[in-house]
């Protein structure tokens, strides 16, 4: 019973994952201003980072979360050279 419960939530979650990811997409599209940009990329990883979690949940497979916290660093180092970027316009100095 239980089993089956976490399951059916963790799908779901998947599902409005994946919606959250859209809606992320569009935004990183549309724009208007680069900084709303940076957020939709600093939202895109952290989405798939808990779409990763959520698959790792559902399948039982260790090695996912590894996989988890590789994209949970690279997307913070990501977003902290682009805020650099905009802020200074430059990264390396």
């Amino acid at each position: 019973m239980s089993g089956n419960f976490l399951d059916t939530a963790a799908f779901i979650a998947q599902v409005i994952l994946g919606l959250a990811i859209v809606c992320a997409a569009v935004r990183l599209m549309l724009g208007p201003r680069a900084q709303d940009r940076v957020l939709a990329v600093d939202t895109l990883y952290v989405n798939a980072m808990l779409l990763v979690l959520t698959h790792g949940l559902r399948t039982g497979n260790p090695n996912v979360f590894e996989a988890a916290l590789v994209i949970a660093v690279l997307g913070f180092v990501a977003t902290t050279a682009m805020a650099k970027f905009l802020l200074r316009g430059e990264v390396i100095e």
